[in-house]
């Protein structure tokens, strides 16, 4: 069985959605939950990064892009990378823009002071201000270049879909992408009330 190691209101939603949509068995582990759990975490990943995934021979996959692609090609038939070569070469490309471009920046904004030699209030605030600007711009260029790419409610969503879903959550991309690229938004609400989904971006974002 899969172990997913997370919480609530973090990357491992993304997976925990390709999880379902691959319809296998999996175990959420939250790390936030003990203080073993989070031991466990750090035995796999040094680093203490979510998502980190256990495979079932006991191999441990981290990175968002690569438990996503992993899935996608083990479990071809959920349809979380396309069959053509060249559009699954294009939702790679797209999974690999996010964590580098947008995830990225979302950590810069949460911890400013890892990046700063002296963490003073003004320099966190330059920073973090900074990063955001560069996030919102960040995600404009995606919905311009990637919006052929997503799920307009016909097929099954695809890892593309659901690591972009669960990344604009944060950091006021989405009341942003709501004025800059209101379709866009709206792919992105369609995706968030898919049957599969809906239910895990529920326990990870409770209303």
């Amino acid at each position: 069985m899969y172990q997913l190691y997370g919480h609530p209101n973090s990357g491992a939603a993304a997976i925990e959605a390709a999880l379902e949509l691959c319809a296998i068995p999996y175990r959420f582990i939250d790390v936030a939950a003990s203080a073993e759990a989070e031991r466990a975490l750090e035995k796999l990943n040094p680093l203490k990064q979510i998502p980190a995934l256990e495979l079932p021979d006991g191999s441990i996959l981290t990175e968002s892009a690569a438990i996503l692609i992993h899935l996608g090609l083990t479990f071809p038939s959920s349809g979380l990378l396309p069959d053509d070569p060249i559009e699954r070469d294009q939702a790679i490309r797209g999974l690999v823009y996010i964590v580098s471009n947008c995830y990225s920046a979302i950590g810069i904004i949460d911890y400013p002071e890892r990046w700063l030699l002296k963490a003073d209030e003004a320099s966190r605030e330059n920073l973090m201000a900074g990063a955001r600007k560069r996030l919102h711009w960040s995600w404009e260029v995606f919905a311009d270049e990637f919006s052929g790419e997503l799920y307009l409610g016909e097929e099954t969503p695809g890892a593309l879909d659901v690591l972009a879903a669960v990344v604009s959550r944060w950091a006021g991309s989405r009341e942003h992408l709501r004025n800059a690229r209101p379709g866009f938004y709206a792919w992105l609400t369609r995706i968030d009330r898919h049957p599969t989904l809906a239910p895990v971006f529920a326990r990870h974002w409770p209303t």
